[in-house]
């Protein structure tokens, strides 16, 4: 019961995460570039409930969003998926304990996020390429994720730790008992 409460949970949260993105954050742009909400939760999906949950968020998430703002159904889909398994990969090696961790993770699946996405647009769409129109985006989405998470911390720590004791529980075996 918990665990369906807690993925109910979560597809609210994108859902105010889609209306925060397209609302709120269409006021609040810097430079013209919006943040990318969409990355920060399906990392933290990966963090703190498991890649398999994330892989399966990053592909229904990002699908919706293909369905409803994308131009193509792959993009979106594909590049949360890999910020997903990216997640995973950061669980087992990387602590999810401190702030400069966790801002470094979005950091980096912020970067691969948008060079895939511009990669996938160049093959895709043809869309043209300009280099430092795209350097400039990146660098500001991934300086707003990077400020938002840092402001989001304490509420992401204490909603993840719980969703993982739903999630994972105590699985730890002593060597005597």
């Amino acid at each position: 019961m918990k665990k369906t409460i807690t993925i109910i949970g979560l597809i609210l949260t994108f859902l105010i995460i889609y209306f925060l993105q397209a609302n709120f954050f269409s006021w609040f742009t810097i430079a013209g570039v919006k943040p990318n909400l969409f990355i920060i939760l399906v990392l933290f999906i990966s963090l703190f409930v498991g890649m398999k949950y994330g892989i399966v968020f990053g592909l229904i998430f990002g699908l919706f969003l293909d369905i409803v703002i994308g131009k193509t159904i792959e993009i979106n889909t594909i590049m949360l998926t890999v910020v997903a398994i990216l997640g995973g990969y950061f669980e087992k090696n990387f602590s999810k304990d401190s702030k400069i961790t966790i801002m470094l993770m979005v950091i980096g699946s912020t970067f691969i996020f948008e060079i895939g996405s511009y990669v996938f647009s160049i093959i895709m769409l043809n869309t043209n390429i300009e280099i430092l129109s795209f350097i400039r985006i990146i660098l500001i989405e991934v300086l707003y994720n990077a400020i938002l998470t840092v402001i989001l911390y304490p509420f992401i720590q204490i909603i993840g730790y719980k969703i993982e004791d739903i999630y994972k529980g105590q699985k730890i075996l002593t060597r005597y008992f």
